[in-house]
């Protein structure tokens, strides 16, 4: 299947993994490389440039097809050494970067000069139309039902894809509630250029985390996510747990009195526990609305075989059938 994601990128299939903490690794960003699709590498979760730099490497003794590396701008304190992180890519020959978090611009010149497309995450128009107007080369637009940060606008795919397609001259990616053919069809069709897919993915055989968490998401509905950290403002969407259960009870307790502060316990430093250790109650890990979608732990070239596979036949079975009637 051609569009202009995968000319953009150079990539078989339309289908991108995005940037997952303590799930981005080498294994799973070549597995779907590999399968046709693109596969990501999350920058922020090595430790230093150093440690990108290792793992760039990694990936490309696994591939040699284009891979990606995930770099989200945060707004802290203490600032992640983003020319640093930002070297080890160009260094490392990585020729697709996804950005996500604040404005990436004073970093595009340098990323453009090394040849470098980029793509970043927005959850709204105008901040797509401003990906575009500082010279992203591609945006992810991540709906509502996205896990992790769906933003404050809570608008679903089924209208936010059609207005980005009646406002955006670059091309995008649906994100959000993207799980098989069906999903990747219905992106097509209200303007999208391919799918981004970052809880689908966990639950992959590649996937370099805990049984439980690829299980935890088996066994989830579309009914087991939750809202978390909306009274800060920077909403984001978690499979309940019981950690999650007590951080709601602190929101409605505390209410406009809430801090980070008082969060800290079941949101901090929480990913390793849940991805490595398997410990599911140890805080809040985001999931998308999607899990309702997912069943099965296949291999990353079998999901997205599978994926293409729906696809072509919904196109040239059931939709060119209903044309012909």
């Amino acid at each position: 299947m051609k569009t202009q994601i995968t000319e953009l990128f150079g990539i078989q299939h339309p289908i991108i993994q995005g940037g997952m903490h303590y799930v981005g690794f080498a294994e799973l960003a070549s597995a779907v490389s590999n399968a046709g699709g693109l596969g990501m590498i999350t920058g922020l979760t090595q430790k230093s440039p150093e440690a990108l730099a290792n793992e760039i490497r990694r990936c490309r003794e696994m591939t040699d097809k284009p891979f990606g590396v995930n770099l989200t701008f945060l707004p802290t304190v203490s600032s992640p050494d983003y020319p640093g992180y930002i070297k080890a890519i160009i260094d490392g020959g990585v020729k697709a970067v996804e950005t996500a978090g604040n404005n990436p611009q004073k970093y595009l010149p340098a990323l453009h000069e090394a040849g470098i497309k980029v793509i970043h995450k927005c959850t709204s128009v105008r901040h797509a139309l401003k990906a575009e107007s500082i010279g992203c080369d591609a945006v992810s637009v991540d709906g509502f039902e996205c896990g992790g940060h769906p933003g404050e606008d809570d608008v679903p795919n089924f209208i936010l894809l059609p207005r980005a397609a009646d406002e955006l001259k670059i091309p995008f990616v649906a994100s959000g509630g993207m799980a098989d053919g069906r999903s990747l069809v219905a992106a097509l069709s209200m303007g999208a250029d391919g799918i981004n897919m970052g809880t689908r993915f966990i639950a992959t055989q590649e996937a370099p985390v805990h049984p439980n968490v690829k299980q935890a998401i088996v066994a989830a509905s579309e009914l087991d996510t939750r809202l978390v950290m909306r009274p800060l403002r920077n909403t984001e969407r978690v499979l309940r747990n019981a950690a999650v259960d007590r951080l709601l009870e602190k929101e409605r307790t505390l209410g406009a009195n809430l801090k980070f502060e008082d969060i800290i316990e079941e949101v901090a430093g929480v990913y390793p526990r849940i991805m490595i250790d398997g410990t599911m109650e140890a805080g809040a890990w985001s999931c998308g609305m999607v899990a309702g979608l997912i069943h099965d732990v296949p291999t990353v070239k079998e999901l997205i075989d599978r994926i293409m596979r729906e696809a072509e036949g919904i196109i040239t079975q059931r939709l060119r059938g209903m044309v012909g009637a």
